[in-house]
């Protein structure tokens, strides 16, 4: 991965202007569609598939009047007047009658009514007005919502105080205000300190608008198609600006570190987008996942909110891998560190250190190699060691601090935690309502208002549904019900009780005596639910309980089951890359176990301040109580990554150190005050952007953002920066330690660009310029059995044929399978079609073919020929279809190969299956088939399976026909389109080289004998 970033960041820095100017179009478009297809944000919570919703929708179908959302409208009526005065029943009836007009209403509770009970308030001086609507609470408009308080004129003209609420008066959706960009000028601030440079310190924040822009137009021209919620844009905002500043920070810190070692800018900026970036690709990857894993919980609004996440955060890491090194070449070596560190009193505190590599000098000459000697590349290169730390003194202070009794520092680390954690056992979960909303609103007052006059249960009614459909006393039934509900401990009240129209569902609306978010009403709910048998066996009718409040009881509750499953996602996950990346056992575990303190801590301090009420006043919190159910299982994707981020950025560098020293303790300090710098920086402004979101009114994003907040806080600078080092330095050598077979299976990241480090390295081998095939020297690979070869040493120019040759059971597969990059090996140089094995192996594959070798890549018996030239030219080209002509083009080079093979005309069937065909024709078949896309290299193992020596003399001239690019000609006089493609060099393997050597020209053929370089005794062969 460091060699493509590598890559990618020169040719940005190349083309500086153009990338620039695409993502300005980009944004541009992207803008311009948000604004004209967006259709505006969903407050809706709802789970298809939970009871409540389930009873919802039955009931939009059977009783469409008491399908859509509900509007209460309480009255209070002035000192000296009392609810019941007949001037306030006039006025109060002449509002319900305008209430009834407005347009979308499609019922009106009169508190007056005489079947209607509990709608005055014991103290004479509320009334309770219910509005039922034909719509649901997403579609309630604020055009309806302005008429529907235009009608109170008449009771506050009187002195009477009306407020409205109810779920359709919910939360407003988020908006942005002065103090979310309090954030941006302490992260501006941040890197001022960082850089010394105000060049320096934009460029992040630039990056992270941009990404920001790009992420939420994509998220506002999304509502066109589908239902996002109003939380989705802030926590994209959030994220963006969050990791889009530290990705780019990552990358700028290292690039400024190498200008200031002295390297180019160009070259700078390579290495930078190709060793940071390599760490920036891996953090982004694991926030991506853990978000993408918030879909386990099967909730469309969070799946939504996950996506949306996501991809605000791969956008942050595509536009700091391009469009950063494309301000590098437009800013050039303005960014090179000033020796004062840029503003007095500021120190540059990292920095690179030069080593004195050592070339890829040769492992070992094969001793009968029968191919030209490479040179030796002895000579010594400087290579700069990136992330080689300088010194900072307050840092490596503070680590020697730490190490000095390790194990002292992880238990007090483990035990202030778990206390901090400690409060998080009383955390409770809810979607917020209108208890939440700003003390200023009218749905917050409205709920206050009733809660005062009438009981908090008032805030939070409940719809039971009976379907009576069977019965034949639906008023009886329902009545029964009614009274047996009535009884229930927790129940205040019964409001209503009446069958529909059709007398197939009846509605009970009940009033519990405790409010929508307390733990009662969840008991009240989950009782009433558990007396359906009952009622079937009494009444024969099945029952159901719905509502605003049921339908936020059960998103909490699936939300609650989705935590532990997603958190073992997130756990499992950690270990995995974890061990890719470090190459470790117990990296991983301790980078686990940290993160899970993290996460419990989070949830202590969310408890403390929403539960218990600590701090609550200074940071605005209007009232305690449960916290938006999803944060949870939000905070735990997010700080996931984030942690994985610093986890990452820090310890990448200890073992780097390690690695390169051998030396486990100093590995630790070394390394870590290599990145303590950056880290300490990054995590700053994450908490900042953070935190800038908690004065923030929206009861949803309030108690994310100081969870993350303090997540971050509590993660990057006691978890990584005392924790991480203090076990590390408990543990020493045994740390990166890691079982061969773990590692076998496990993939590689290079993040630390290991790969990149040894293709620069080996950039001038075997010579500068050179531009061979196959470079090999000290090449060996060791099997179950032993070695299987060993010193194999090679320089094979392009368009030669390498005849591998020995007897059966001498590597000769192995070594074909080695040189197509397709199996690793254990030592020595090797270099295919220009690219370094085996940090380039993907790049090797895309370059070298292989024809068919049993077991790998078998041909399909029961296709034709034409099928498979079909087949394989729909592959390379992505496309379910191919031309007749492109078919026709190869199998006329496929008979031009058997006729120059055979020496007579031939003309293969093209609608013959595979199995039909001569063993010959099958094997020039694989040939041709590999030859497809114009590969480099093609391979072609076990010509000896042709077991008559013609075939073999046969296949050894028409693979020499098929490589050759000298103009020969075609066989059959036919036009020759083969010196239009670049030359094919073959590697062959079989176990007497005379049959090749009669057939392919002496200046191209070089034979390489395994048994020179196979280290089995000749009776184990």
């Amino acid at each position: 991965m460091s060699s493509l970033l590598y890559t990618l960041g020169r040719t940005c820095f190349r083309a500086g202007k153009a990338v620039i100017i695409a993502w300005v179009a980009v944004l541009a478009v992207l803008g311009s569609a948000a604004g004209a297809l967006s259709t505006g944000m969903s407050n809706s919570f709802a789970i298809p598939g939970t009871p409540a919703q389930n009873a919802l929708d039955t009931l939009a179908r059977r009783f469409p009047q008491a399908g859509g959302a509900q509007a209460q409208m309480v009255v209070v009526t002035p000192a000296g007047e009392t609810i019941t005065d007949a001037r306030v029943r006039a006025r109060v009836g002449q509002v319900v009658d305008a209430l009834g007009d407005v347009d979308g209403v499609a019922a009106v509770v009169d508190p007056y009514g005489e079947n209607v009970t509990a709608t005055l308030s014991g103290d004479g001086r509320a009334a309770l007005v219910t509005v039922q609507l034909d719509v649901g609470g997403d579609e309630v408009t604020d055009e309806l919502r302005s008429a529907l308080v235009a009608t109170a004129g008449p009771l506050r003209d009187a002195g009477a105080a009306v407020r409205f609420g109810g779920a359709a008066f919910g939360t407003a959706p988020p908006r942005l205000g002065a103090t979310e960009t309090l954030g941006v000028v302490v992260a501006l601030v941040v890197l001022l300190v960082t850089f010394g440079s105000l060049l320096a310190a934009g460029m992040p924040l630039l990056i992270a608008l941009v990404a920001v822009g790009v992420a939420m137009s994509v998220v506002m021209a999304a509502t066109a198609f589908t239902s996002v919620s109003s939380t989705v844009p802030m926590l994209a905002l959030m994220l963006g600006l969050a990791v889009g500043i530290d990705y780019a920070l990552f990358i700028l810190s290292r690039h400024r570190d190498q200008l200031a070692d002295g390297l180019e800018p160009e070259e700078s900026a390579a290495r930078a987008v190709a060793t940071a970036g390599s760490a920036v690709v891996f953090a982004g990857l694991t926030v991506i996942i853990a978000l993408l894993g918030l879909a386990v919980a099967r909730i469309p609004f969070l799946t939504t909110m996950g996506l949306a996440a996501a991809g605000a955060v791969l956008v942050a890491v595509l536009v700091t891998l391009t469009l950063l090194p494309a301000l590098f070449g437009v800013s050039g070596g303005r960014l090179r560190p000033r020796p004062a560190g840029g503003f007095r009193g500021l120190r540059r505190l990292g920095g690179l250190r030069r080593l004195r590599g050592r070339g890829p000098a040769g492992a070992g000459a094969g001793a009968g190699a029968a191919v030209a000697a490479t040179p030796d590349p002895a000579g010594e290169a400087e290579v700069p060691r990136e992330g080689s730390p300088g010194r900072s003194r307050f840092a490596e202070r503070w680590v020697r601090a730490v190490t000095r009794w390790p194990v002292l520092t992880v238990l007090l680390v483990t035990v202030c935690l778990g206390v901090v954690a400690v409060p998080g056992l009383d955390l409770r979960l809810a979607l917020p309502g209108n208890g939440s909303a700003p003390p200023g609103s009218t749905q917050r007052q409205a709920y206050d208002l009733v809660a005062e006059h009438f009981g908090a249960g008032f805030n939070g009614p409940l719809l039971v549904t009976a379907d009576i459909i069977r019965t034949t006393d639906p008023l009886g039934v329902v009545d029964g019900i009614a009274d047996e509900l009535r009884a229930l401990p927790g129940v205040a009240a019964v409001t209503m009780a009446t069958p529909n129209a059709s007398a197939d569902t009846g509605i009970i609306s009940l009033v519990p005596e405790s409010g929508p978010e307390e733990a009662a009403t969840e008991d009240l709910v989950a009782r009433i639910r558990g007396m359906n048998g009952h009622f079937q066996d009494e009444y024969g009718v099945a029952i159901a309980v719905t509502g605003h409040t049921a339908l936020t009881i059960d998103v909490s509750d699936r939300l609650a089951g989705a935590l532990l499953p997603f958190g073992v996602l997130v756990v499992g996950l950690s270990l995995i890359l974890l061990g890719a990346v470090f190459r470790s056992v117990a990296v991983p575990v301790k980078a686990t176990v940290g993160y899970l303190l993290s996460v419990g801590a989070s949830f202590g301090v969310v408890a403390a301040v929403f539960e218990w009420g600590w701090a609550a006043e200074a940071l605005d919190v209007p009232r305690t109580g449960p916290v938006i159910s999803f944060m949870p299982i939000l905070l735990m994707g997010v700080l996931f990554g984030l942690a994985m981020d610093y986890e990452v950025f820090l310890v990448s560098r200890m073992r780097e150190e390690y690695v390169h020293g051998g030396d486990a303790r100093r590995a630790v300090t070394v390394g870590y005050v290599a990145g303590a710098r950056v880290v300490t920086a990054a995590a700053l402004i994450m908490i900042a952007v953070f935190a800038a979101f908690v004065p923030h009114g929206d009861a949803n994003i309030k108690p994310i953002s100081l969870a993350l907040a303090a997540g971050v806080l509590i993660d990057a600078f006691v978890v990584r920066m005392v924790f991480v080092p203090a076990v590390l330095a408990v543990l020493g050598r045994a740390a990166w330690w890691l079982p061969p077979w773990l590692a076998r299976a496990l993939p590689s990241f290079d993040v630390e660009g290991e790969g990149l480090r040894h293709r620069l390295q080996m950039a001038g081998w075997p010579a500068p310029g050179a531009a061979g095939a196959i470079d090999a020297e000290g090449l060996c690979l060791t099997g179950p059995e032993g070695p299987v070869f060993t010193g194999v040493r090679l320089t094979v120019p392009p368009g030669a044929v390498l005849a591998v040759h020995g007897p059966p059971g001498t590597g000769k597969t192995a070594l074909l399978l080695t040189l197509a990059g397709r199996m690793p090996f254990d030592s020595g140089l090797l270099k295919v079609a220009g690219h370094v094995l085996p940090g380039e192996a993907g790049a090797v594959r895309t370059r070298v073919a292989l024809a068919e070798m049993p077991g790998i890549n078998d041909l399909e018996e029961s296709l034709s020929v034409e099928e498979h030239v079909a087949e394989r030219l729909a592959l390379l080209s992505l496309r379910p279809w191919v031309s007749r002509a492109a078919v026709t083009r190869v199998m006329d080079l496929m008979d031009a190969a058997v006729t120059a093979a055979t020496g007579a005309h031939a003309v293969l069937d093209r609608t013959g299956l595979v199995a039909d065909v001569t063993p010959l024709e099958r094997k020039i078949l694989g040939i041709a088939l590999a030859l497809i896309g114009s590969p480099s290299l093609v391979v072609v193992d076990d010509v000896d399976s042709l077991r008559a020596p013609a075939d073999r003399r046969a296949l050894w001239r028409a693979l020499a026909w098929l490589t050759d690019r000298s103009g020969t000609g075609r066989p059959d006089g036919l036009p020759d389109a083969r010196d239009a493609l670049p030359p094919v060099t073959a590697v062959a393997s079989c176990q007497d080289p005379a049959e090749a050597a009669a057939a392919i020209p002496p200046e191209r053929l070089l034979p390489l004998d395994m048994t020179t370089v196979h280290p089995l005794p000749a009776r184990a062969r």
